[in-house]
């Protein structure tokens, strides 16, 4: 749906305007996913790019100073708030429209379920040429009540058909938007997100293993199993506790590491104690992103339990470390995992192959190197930045392109 204004960047070599739109800047996958395209994009002698956020003040942490550091044109924007408020969204709707306006952007691109919806909508007011949206997971599903599931994907029908391509981090996430009835198959193209790959591939350069474990208070002849997420409902880390039940009454050595925190954190550690696991686990808490691929390193095996996910990043953070991952066989793990080649997938919810499958790995190291070295080409080959920033700006080029004859027919 394009509008009829000109976009700027055109032959005659003024710089293309675009504007990045996404609800809250935390440490999260798809936050992340924004910040490296944005910084990414800035090296484009063509593209000239701002990020604006809105404010959020949970405890998981923020990219903002990343992004100061980084140079990024940052914008925020305190009416722009994750919670369903009608009557901010409208007034985050104006002020949008209004910025959007000012700046004459040629390309809005939007990211998360509320930037999505209230960037498309002020876009499209705005008579903005090419808006364009990511899918970093499904905000409907199960785990949500129906009135707020009906809602969002009412919602999101109505502003595809605003949209000029529709991004989706993996094909499953393609294909539940298609179920629902949010756009058509021509608009959804899969761009998997990127992530700073060196950190985590050269690791092992940094620390050892023995040294990983030991500065985190583990013995280093401990097995490890590990888990990165905020500890947070939908995270999983209730199945994660039964795993680790299992596994402890087979090998009493092993130690369980949690990196994340959150609001069930003071759950989780009544829980373990409940399960006598207390001495066992090892609660670490948010670290910062630089110290992530060290948690990584300690690790024997990487268990994933989330309920929901886009394609959840440790999962090829913990290849590129050269760790072999159990995870539940849900959205977009398949399109990291090799089922018995990277690591395991498990149907869904199912606790007792989980642990199967993660005793199976602690008791084979040859078999833990193996996957690990096939999960670390895996991630090598599919998570650059650098892919994951032209592959999008291969998309603002098709679409200029075909914006520029809409416009300027022959």
């Amino acid at each position: 749906m394009n509008s009829d204004r000109p976009v700027c960047g055109s032959s005659e070599g003024h710089s293309v305007r675009i504007l990045h739109i996404i609800t809250r800047l935390i440490l999260g996958g798809a936050q992340e996913n924004t910040l490296y395209t944005v910084i990414g994009q800035q090296q484009h002698p063509d593209f000239r790019v701002t990020l604006l956020v809105g404010v959020d003040d949970g405890t998981e942490g923020s990219l903002e100073e990343k992004a100061r550091a980084e140079g990024v044109d940052l914008m925020i924007l305190p009416s722009l708030i994750r919670p369903i408020r009608p009557l901010t969204d409208v007034w985050a709707t104006w002020q949008l429209y209004r910025l959007m306006k000012a700046g004459r952007y040629d390309i809005v691109h939007t990211h998360s379920s509320k930037a999505g919806i209230v960037g498309r909508v002020a876009a499209r007011l705005a008579g903005v040429p090419i808006v364009v949206h990511t899918l970093h997971s499904l905000v409907f599903h199960e785990y949500q009540s129906a009135w707020k599931n009906r809602l969002y994907i009412l919602l999101k029908r109505f502003c595809a058909p605003m949209t000029d391509v529709l991004i989706s981090v993996n094909d499953m996430t393609t294909q539940g938007a298609l179920a629902a009835g949010i756009g058509h198959p021509k608009q959804y193209v899969t761009v998997h997100s990127g992530f700073e790959l060196d950190r985590f591939v050269d690791v092992g350069r940094q620390i050892s293993i023995t040294s990983a474990k030991e500065r985190l208070g583990i013995p280093s002849e401990a097995p490890v199993v590990g888990k990165i997420a905020r500890l947070f409902a939908q995270k999983g880390h209730e199945q994660f506790f039964e795993v680790a039940s299992r596994i402890a009454q087979h090998n009493p050595e092993v130690r369980f590491l949690l990196v994340g925190d959150g609001p069930l954190r003071g759950a989780l550690e009544e829980r373990a104690r409940t399960l006598n696991l207390d001495d066992r686990v090892v609660f670490v808490g948010r670290v910062p992103p630089d110290d992530v691929p060290a948690h990584i390193q300690a690790m024997d095996v990487v268990v994933h339990t989330s309920l929901r996910e886009g394609i959840a990043r440790v999962i090829p953070q913990a290849g590129a470390v050269g760790k072999s991952v159990v995870t539940f066989e849900l959205d977009g793990a398949p399109e990291v995992i090799q089922d018995g080649v990277s690591g395991y997938l498990v149907p869904p919810m199912d606790v007792d192959a989980l642990a199967d499958r993660t005793i199976a790995l602690l008791e084979s190291p040859a078999l833990r190197s193996q996957f690990g070295q096939a999960g670390q080409e895996r991630a090598i080959s599919m998570f650059k930045i650098e892919t994951m920033v032209n592959k999008i700006n291969d998309i603002y080029q098709s679409l200029l392109a075909e914006h520029r004859k809409t416009v300027n027919p022959l």
